[in-house]
């Protein structure tokens, strides 16, 4: 039944998720994009005059642990625009499954914006006085994120009971390589990618090594599996060649766990250590023979000093960029003891024309660079400099993590005291209560440690870095001693033109610099 709202004119978002875990799980047909549709569209017409349905916002195939969605992040900005005053879900779940995020949202930043939130099948209404249901939300929240988690650990254990049974679970295949359409967990031979690969070991047991053979597919248009797979223009790389030239899955092994995500709530990827792969032999048809895999690993291994391990360091390593492909520039010596500069894509793909060379002496660049930085600074105070730097060498910014933790902290108190209420209420039993509130405290500890060991940092920082600034400053201005370190506390990065002009932006965004070296 709906309740009446005394409030002006409603401008409703809906807004609809529906995860890839929701799918594979094999997802109850209601939370279905085409009936959550149906459902919210039909509630919203309920509502009558004053009613305004402006958009339905659909995330498919998007977690609810990260907020970070294409469509929710553009319903957040259509009503910081003014566009929305409310917005509906089908439940709590589909708005987030991070109950500190979702609990962000409904009881600060909705509130804050003047956001009128509901829940449907939940029978939240934050605009509903005395709703009960409102007040059981953070709990829910809370299960849906036990949810997630729980979910994200029996998914983990399956794949990893696959992995080691050698089924393939990744996601891109090798090229070379593609799904079984009958036995998606099984890799067979994708015959066109095959040839290219099986070109490239012959090139390589012949002798050639990795420069020439990416030279050889580039000059005669052999094609990358992005621009077979995905139609997306790229060139053979060094690298690519090397990862193929290495890779066991090309004699019938399986290699899998190499890298994995950093928790169920954060998606980025780590690398795992080796011990930690699951490496199972014989689980497909090998495309190169044994004898001429293992022969050419002898190989690479006689081709795998590193030419980035340079003999000679200079101060403005690591600072030199292209300005045309935007690909860093290198120095290289010559016979005659002179020291060039020439664009890393130029060298690699000089064949292709993908950019010119930039070539010109590094010695002169460098000492161009000093005397103008000198000139630079001559008339500035010190001490503005040394704010400037210190807020550039600080590797976090301690304040906001401490205030992040502070808030988080916060609500997990506001939920162990709504909680209790429950629990007291008789809306959540004693065996539930203790086991979310056992979570909750151990949660909030671990928060408190962080924040502990944040705050020592912090003040550890203030106490020590001044010294260590002003030290760098003088050192720096003095030019006595320059050393790369310093230079990239000072510059951000140096662009080089192709007609020799040169771009330097400094690190102080009210020093950034453009300057002609011609």
């Amino acid at each position: 039944m709906l309740e009446t709202v005394k409030t002006e004119n409603y401008n409703i978002a809906i807004y609809i998720r529906l995860s890839k875990e929701d799918v594979d799980r094999g997802y109850d047909e209601s939370e279905s994009i085409k009936n959550q549709r149906d459902l919210l569209t039909e509630y919203a017409k309920k509502f009558g005059g004053g009613y305004n349905l402006v958009e339905i916002y659909i995330d498919q195939g998007f977690t609810g642990t990260n907020f970070n969605r294409p469509a929710f992040q553009r319903m957040i900005r259509d009503i910081e625009l003014g566009k929305i005053n409310m917005v509906i879900t089908k439940d709590l779940s589909r708005l987030g499954r991070d109950y500190i995020e979702t609990g962000e949202y409904i009881e600060k930043w909705f509130p804050e914006n003047n956001i009128r939130y509901v829940s449907v099948t939940d029978g939240i209404d934050t605009f509903v006085p005395n709703n009960g249901n409102n007040d059981i939300a953070p709990f829910k929240s809370i299960l849906n994120d036990m949810y997630s988690k729980d979910l994200s650990k029996k998914i983990r254990t399956a794949l990893h009971t696959m992995q080691k049974q050698g089924k393939w679970v990744g996601g891109k295949t090798a090229i070379g390589y593609m799904r079984d359409q009958n036995d998606k967990n099984k890799l067979i031979i994708c015959e066109p990618e095959a040839d290219i690969v099986k070109t490239i070991f012959n090139m390589a047991y012949s002798g050639n090594n990795i420069s020439v053979i990416r030279d050889y597919l580039n000059t005669n248009n052999i094609p990358t599996a992005n621009q077979i797979r995905y139609n997306k223009m790229a060139f053979w790389e060094n690298k690519t060649i090397k990862n193929i030239l290495k890779n066991e899955v090309y004699i019938g092994n399986t290699i899998q766990n190499k890298r994995s995500r950093i928790s169920y709530k954060n998606r980025k990827l780590k690398s795992n250590p080796q011990e930690q792969w699951n490496i199972v032999e014989n689980t497909h048809e090998p495309i190169i023979d044994r004898q001429v895999f293992d022969k050419v690993q002898k190989m690479i291994i006689v081709q795998k000093y590193n030419r980035n391990e340079k003999k000679h360091k200079f101060l403005l390593d690591g600072l030199l960029f292209c300005y045309e492909c935007k690909h860093k520039i290198g120095v290289r010596a010559r016979k005659n003891g002179r020291l060039d500069m020439v664009c890393n894509n130029y060298r690699r793909n000089s064949k292709l024309g993908l950019c010119t060379s930039h070539g010109f002496s590094y010695e002169k660049l460098e000492n161009y660079i000093l005397e103008y930085i000198k000139q630079v600074f001559q008339n500035i105070d010190n001490k503005k400099i040394e704010l400037a730097v210190k807020k550039n060498i600080t590797k976090y910014d301690y304040s906001k993590l401490m205030q992040k933790l502070e808030i988080e902290i916060k609500l997990i108190n506001e939920n162990i005291d709504k909680m209790y209420l429950d629990k007291l209420n008789g809306k959540v039993s004693e065996e539930m209560y203790e086991r979310v509130f056992k979570r909750l405290i151990d949660e909030k500890k671990q928060k408190e440690i962080e924040y502990i060991k944040l705050k020592e940092m912090s003040e550890y920082n203030k106490e020590n870095n001044s010294q260590e600034i002003e030290k760098v400053v003088k050192e720096f201005l003095s030019l006595k001693k320059p050393t790369s370190e310093i230079m990239k506390v000072i510059i951000n990065r140096i662009e080089i033109h192709q007609d020799k002009q040169v771009d330097i932006l400094f690190n102080f965004k009210k020093l950034d610099v453009l300057k002609n070296y011609k």
